[in-house]
């Protein structure tokens, strides 16, 4: 499995993947799911992938050269001379389903499902930033601002302080920050999720980026991050005060009568019915 993240802010973009690929407990390797497309002062882009790896490689390898033809037969719009983001989506989709076709038969045959989800975003000049998440038919929704950002692979680990800090005010250095604790808090939960990791941080407008670290067991700061966030957890925990079942002075008491909640009754015979 594989955990990836993009975030779309008033500020910019981030993008963070981890390189885990495993085939069963005994054969864990390292692929990269992120790719940066780059055409300084017209163009940034950068793909996420989750899923099946031989798909996703497949959809990487012929985005560049897909084409797809407009309504008035005008030119084949490639990635490279779309005039929106939304047309490279667009080109992206006609890639997975190129794929599909091509493949899903037989994978099918096999016992395999067309298991692929990207995230897909940048900025091309003349619109402002956009961010798509493209599912294995090759259709995709819009980051908006109230869902300003996309995961794909093991998200359910990393999306509860996602949401709790990310709304589209949030700075670009914060929203990294919040990115790696969500990626922290997934490789603390699951071990189909691992090291390296890719990030990069793209600011509006700039339609280039050198904010581009691949971050290992080594580095200093996710480290820092990784220790800081586990001990201001437990300082908060140890902070809240516990359920007080004796009945004595407390401003919070947890065995109080509800309208809507009868006592749990307790089976005690065989006799006893449940309801």
């Amino acid at each position: 499995m594989t955990y990836c993240v993009a975030i779309k802010l008033h500020a910019g973009l981030v993008f963070l993947s981890d390189s885990r690929t495993n085939a069963g407990l005994d054969q864990i390797s390292s692929f990269r799911k992120m790719m940066v497309y780059e055409k300084p002062d017209d163009r940034f882009m950068v793909l996420l992938s989750a899923g099946n790896l031989s798909i996703s490689q497949s959809v990487r390898e012929i985005l560049q050269t897909t084409q797809i033809k407009d309504e008035h037969d005008g030119e084949p719009t490639t990635i490279w001379n779309a005039r929106s983001m939304f047309d490279a989506a667009r080109v992206l989709g006609a890639a997975v389903r190129h794929v599909h076709e091509r493949d899903g038969a037989s994978l099918k045959r096999s016992g395999l499902d067309f298991n692929v989800s990207l995230i897909f975003g940048g900025q091309i000049r003349g619109e402002g930033m956009r961010l798509f998440q493209v599912y294995s038919a090759g259709n995709f929704i819009e980051a908006t601002s109230e869902t300003p950002y996309f995961q794909v692979g093991e998200s359910k680990y990393g999306k509860p302080v996602l949401d709790r800090v990310i709304t589209p005010d949030t700075p670009l250095d914060e929203a990294a920050k919040c990115a790696l604790v969500s990626m922290d808090s997934t490789l603390k939960s699951n071990l189909s999720v691992g090291l390296p990791l890719d990030l990069v941080l793209y600011e509006v407008d700039r339609f280039t980026s050198d904010k581009i670290v691949c971050i290992g067991t080594d580095n200093p700061y996710f480290t820092m991050l990784r220790e800081r966030w586990g001990e201001k957890l437990r300082q908060v925990f140890d902070s809240i005060e516990s359920p007080n079942w004796s009945g004595g002075a407390t401003e919070v008491p947890i065995v109080v009568p509800h309208a809507q909640c009868k006592p749990l009754k307790k089976i005690s015979t065989p006799q006893d019915k449940l309801v």
